[in-house]
């Protein structure tokens, strides 16, 4: 892959809002320049022609995903050239951390007996193909994006990366026959089997003929599991002095300890675990919209090494499936990363569960919203410059715009203007 920055090819569609074929750069600025087209659509770039086209001869395009745990790779091939390319940031993990919060706020009012939420436990019915929450989202964007690319690509067929985790094999590669067939905890109990792993010591100080409490090395609070990778023994003292803490803080002055803790435990499968639960849905799901073919990662990884590429999300999905040869005619992809839509609390509280403030009822000031991507253009004071991100409202009128490098606070409104309006989604190159 050549050094030299390549854009991404422009999506194009007629003055009727059907797709035509994306075209280069250069191009697009020569229909810009001409007055034939004009700016349908930040992002993805579109353009839109001012005259419609009476069948147009279209390029039947591919679209290629190497889905992921917290990265999707999206990459679009026209041949074997790929013209476009993405990487999607999924936002499961806050969700995950915002329900646990929530669930632990409401809790915690229970216990003090006050007003609060009455729980809800027995009005739900799960549906047979339910997934968590933070994991129902890695698939419905990834759909949202899917069917976003169809309006303005003609898309005709859809390669995904379908790939399988062994847990055990991960753990441990020497592993086979009846020892794989029957797992670490064969004959045991967990705890006969974490005293027998842990040395019937404390894990953090090393002391014997103690009572050992079981602990998490990773903390649940912090998105740790019960499974046995993640337990091991520790005394009352010090499993009190660790709390909640992440391990990598607690041992933070003991980095010798720490490595072979972790050596030993093994490292969290939690991102495999997630790529496992939601791979057969997402083919599920996307074979509705597109003629859907999948691929294993081995063959990814053999077409990867074999064109020599490097080891990047994008060009993992441009790898997917058969392929001969491959040209990149971009290596710019487009960074898309999940903010959601807001929060409708309606105010915030402090980490006890009490009000702190309360949320405006009106999301809307001087026609701006909290999530557009605006470009600012301060003429005077401070802060003179041009400034483009994604701002956050104040009902005075004085707004806060996060750039790419830094948070630039107290702009007015009156220096902004809208280039992409609010979509749950911020976007970088």
């Amino acid at each position: 892959m050549q050094s030299k920055s390549k854009q991404n090819y422009v999506f194009v569609v007629d003055t009727n809002k059907q797709q035509l074929n994306p075209v280069a750069p250069k191009q697009a600025r020569r229909l810009l320049e001409k007055g034939k087209a004009a700016v349908y659509r930040t992002y993805p770039f579109t353009l839109i022609l001012k005259n419609s086209i009476d069948n147009p001869a279209l390029r039947p395009l591919i679209l290629k995903l190497d889905p992921g745990s917290k990265f999707t790779g999206i990459a679009l091939l026209d041949g074997e050239n790929a013209i476009w390319c993405a990487e999607l940031e999924h936002r499961g993990y806050q969700i995950k951390d915002a329900l646990l919060s929530r669930r632990q706020l409401r809790s915690s009012r229970r216990n003090r007996k006050t007003r609060y939420r009455k729980p809800r436990f027995d009005n739900r019915k799960r549906s047979k193909d339910w997934l968590p929450p933070s994991l129902e989202h890695r698939i419905l964007t990834t759909e949202t994006w899917v069917k976003r690319l169809m309006r303005y690509a003609p898309i005709t067929e859809l390669w995904i990366e379908k790939v399988k985790f062994d847990m055990q094999q991960m753990q441990n590669p020497e592993v086979s026959g009846v020892e794989y067939q029957q797992g670490e905890l064969q004959g045991y109990q967990v705890r006969e089997y974490l005293l027998e792993k842990w040395g019937r010591e404390c894990t953090y100080c090393s002391k014997k003929d103690v009572p050992l409490q079981i602990e998490h090395i990773y903390p649940k609070s912090k998105g740790g599991s019960n499974r046995v990778n993640n337990l091991c023994l520790a005394c009352e003292k010090c499993n009190q002095k660790k709390g909640n803490k992440p391990v990598e803080e607690f041992l933070g002055k003991k980095p010798e300890l720490l490595n072979r803790i972790k050596s030993q435990a093994k490292k969290p499968l939690k991102d495999a675990a997630a790529v496992n639960a939601t791979r057969n849905k997402l083919v599920k799901v996307l074979s509705n919209l597109l003629p859907t073919k999948t691929a294993t990662g081995a063959q990814t990884k053999y077409n990867r090494t074999r064109l020599n590429l490097d080891k990047q999300h994008w060009i993992d999905a441009a790898c997917v499936g058969n392929i001969d040869n491959l040209k990149l005619l971009t290596n710019q992809p487009l960074k898309i990363k999940c903010n959601g839509h807001g929060t409708r609390q309606m105010c915030r509280t402090d980490k006890y569960g009490f009000p702190t403030r309360y949320v405006p009822r009106f999301k809307f000031v001087k026609g701006f919203q909290t999530g557009d991507i605006v470009k600012a253009f301060v003429l005077s004071g401070k802060k003179i410059g041009e400034y483009i991100g994604r701002i956050a409202i104040r009902k005075t009128g004085s707004f806060n715009i996060s750039t790419r490098e830094k948070l630039v606070q107290g702009i007015s409104y009156k220096y902004c203007r809208t280039i992409h309006k609010k979509d749950g989604y911020s976007y970088a190159f």
